[in-house]
C-alpha cells in the first residue's frame, strides 16, 4: 500500500499523469486505451434532432417467452450487478487513493470483468445495455455533486427495480407497413421478436430513439419507446366573447382531490382506504408463510399484482384529469407544493395521525399531477403559473382581501371578519390562486419583448429572471 501511495505522490513532479494512471490500471483492475490509440479514428455521426420535436414516451405490456424471459432475468440481473461494481470501484478508488474516477474508466473496467473467469457470464448481456447502466451510475453521482440527489446506494435484488437500457444499436426495428406506427421490436441477445400488446400506434415513420424493458412486482414486463415527435399545439382558449386567456385555480386538497375556482369539486378516489381490508388480509396471510416458501412468494405476488391495480388505477385517474384540464383551460394556476416535506416523518406523540396524513397525501399523488400538468403545458401550448408556497391562499378573504387568522384543518367553512363574506375553504383558495396567478402572468406577458411567447411554466420564485433574460 505504502509504494501504491509513494507512487501516486511522486506523480506531482512531471510525472503525475502516468503515475494516477498507472494506480488506475494495476490496482483498481481498469485497462489502459491503448488498443483506443492503435485503431483509427472514426468520424463521429451525431443524432440531428429537429428543433420543433419533443421527446415522447410510449408504454406498452409484452409477454415474453420462457426462453427471452430468461434472458432477461439475466440481463437485469447483470445490470445491477455492474452498477454495484462500478458505485465500488468509484467509491473505493476516492476513499483510499483521492482519484476520481469516470464513465470511461468504468467502461474500460467492465471490458476487465467479461475477461475474468468468475464473471465471463456478463458476456451473455448486451455490452450496451451494461454500459447504460454505468452511465446512469454516473449520472447519480453528477445528481449529487450538483447537490440535486442524495448519494448514490447498491442495488438489492427484490428491492430495486428490474430495468434495462437499450439505445440504437441494441435492438431492432421493423415497422409494419400494413399498420403503420406498430411493428416488430427485437432486443440484442434474442432471435425472437417481442410479443407487444400495442394499444396505440407510434408516430408513423418514426424510428424509436431508445427502449426501456421493466419488469414490476406484480411480475408484469414492459417495453417503454422513446421517440421525437412534433406535438401540436392546441387552439388557444378565451373567456367567451373576449381575448383573455380563460384561467382556473386549483387547490390540491384531501378532502377533494382538486377544487376549481368555479366550485367543482373532484373527489378523492382513496384507493389505498378503499383496499384497506383485502391489503390486510393478504398482509396476514403473507405473515403466517414460511420463509423462502413458494406459498410464501405466491402471497407476495398476490398483495403486489394488488398494488399494481391501485397505481394503475390512480395514474389513468390523474391522466384523464390533467388531460381535461389542459384542454379546456389556457392558463392553469397551482400552488409551490413541497410533497417530500409534507410527507416528513413525524416525531413525538403524533406519530400516528402523522402517518396517516402521509398515507393520504401519497394516496392522492400531487407530485404526480403537477408533474404531468408541468409537462402537458410545455406540450400543447398552455401557460402553469406557480404559486409562492407562503402565499395565504386559504386565510385571505377572495372578496375583499383582507388577511384572517389562521384556520384549522378542520374548519371547512369561515366567515370573513371585514366583510361578513362566507367562503368553503378550498373554493376561496382557488379563487385566490387563480387572482394571484393572472397578476404573475400579466407581470411577465408585459415585460417580454414583442413577439415572444409567455413561456410555458411561471414560477413566482422566478419571474425576475424570466423579464432579465428577455
Amino acid at each position: 500500500m505504502g509504494g501504491v501511495r509513494g507512487r501516486s505522490h511522486r506523480g506531482a513532479d512531471g510525472r503525475g499523469q502516468g503515475g494516477v494512471a498507472a494506480v488506475k490500471r494495476e490496482v483498481l483492475g481498469i485497462g489502459g486505451r491503448r488498443k483506443h490509440h492503435a485503431r483509427e479514428a472514426a468520424p463521429l455521426r451525431p443524432h440531428a434532432k429537429d428543433s420543433e420535436a419533443r421527446h415522447r414516451l410510449y408504454r406498452y405490456r409484452f409477454y415474453p417467452t420462457a426462453e427471452q424471459a430468461e434472458q432477461l432475468n439475466r440481463t437485469f440481473g447483470a445490470c445491477r450487478w455492474v452498477y454495484n461494481e462500478g458505485l465500488a470501484l468509484r467509491s473505493g478508488a476516492w476513499e483510499r487513493y483521492r482519484l476520481r474516477v469516470g464513465f470511461a474508466e468504468t467502461c474500460r473496467a467492465l471490458t476487465g470483468w467479461k475477461l475474468v473467469a468468475g464473471t465471463a457470464w456478463l458476456k451473455e448481456v448486451s455490452s450496451t445495455v451494461l454500459q447504460q447502466s454505468l452511465r446512469h451510475l454516473d449520472q447519480a453521482f453528477g445528481r449529487f455533486f450538483k447537490g440535486e440527489g442524495c448519494c448514490p446506494r447498491r442495488k438489492r435484488k427484490g428491492r430495486s427495480r428490474d430495468a434495462a437500457v437499450y439505445v440504437r444499436t441494441g435492438f431492432r426495428w421493423v415497422e409494419d407497413p400494413g399498420r403503420p406506427g406498430t411493428g416488430v421490436i427485437t432486443l440484442a441477445k434474442q432471435s425472437q421478436p417481442l410479443d407487444v400488446r400495442w394499444s396505440r400506434a407510434l408516430p408513423a415513420g418514426v424510428v424509436p430513439v431508445r427502449l426501456s424493458v421493466t419488469r414490476d412486482r406484480a411480475g408484469r414486463f414492459f417495453v417503454s419507446v422513446l421517440v421525437e415527435e412534433r406535438i401540436r399545439a392546441l387552439p388557444p382558449v378565451f373567456e367567451s366573447g373576449s381575448s383573455v386567456p380563460k384561467a382556473v385555480g386549483l387547490d390540491l386538497g384531501l378532502a377533494s382531490l382538486v377544487t376549481l375556482d368555479d366550485g367543482t369539486k373532484v373527489g378523492h378516489p382513496r384507493l389505498l382506504k378503499r383496499h384497506a381490508g383485502r391489503l390486510a388480509r393478504l398482509q396476514r396471510e403473507l405473515h403466517r408463510k414460511v420463509r423462502g416458501s413458494r406459498n410464501r412468494e405466491k402471497a407476495r405476488g398476490r398483495i403486489a399484482r394488488l398494488y399494481a391495480l391501485i397505481s394503475d388505477v390512480r395514474k389513468d385517474l390523474l391522466d384523464q384529469l390533467t388531460t381535461r384540464l389542459v384542454r379546456e383551460n389556457q392558463v392553469l394556476v397551482v400552488e409551490d407544493l413541497s410533497v417530500a416535506s409534507l410527507v416528513r416523518a413525524a416525531r413525538g406523540g403524533s406519530r400516528r395521525r402523522k402517518a396517516r396524513l402521509n398515507e393520504a397525501i401519497c394516496d392522492a399523488g400531487w407530485g404526480e399531477l403537477l408533474r404531468q400538468l408541468r409537462y402537458k403545458c410545455e406540450w400543447y401550448g398552455r401557460t402553469l403559473v406557480i404559486v409562492d408556497r407562503f402565499f395565504p391562499s386559504t386565510r385571505r378573504c377572495s372578496s375583499c382581501h383582507a388577511k384572517g387568522p389562521r384556520i384549522d384543518v378542520s374548519v371547512r367553512e369561515w366567515t370573513c371578519g371585514e366583510c361578513g363574506a362566507v367562503h368553503d375553504r378550498d373554493v376561496n383558495a382557488a379563487v385566490n390562486l387563480r387572482d394571484e396567478g393572472m397578476r404573475l402572468y400579466w407581470s411577465v406577458a408585459a415585460g417580454l419583448p414583442p413577439g415572444r411567447r409567455v413561456p410555458a411554466v411561471i414560477k413566482a420564485s422566478e419571474v425576475e429572471k424570466i423579464l432579465s433574460v428577455g
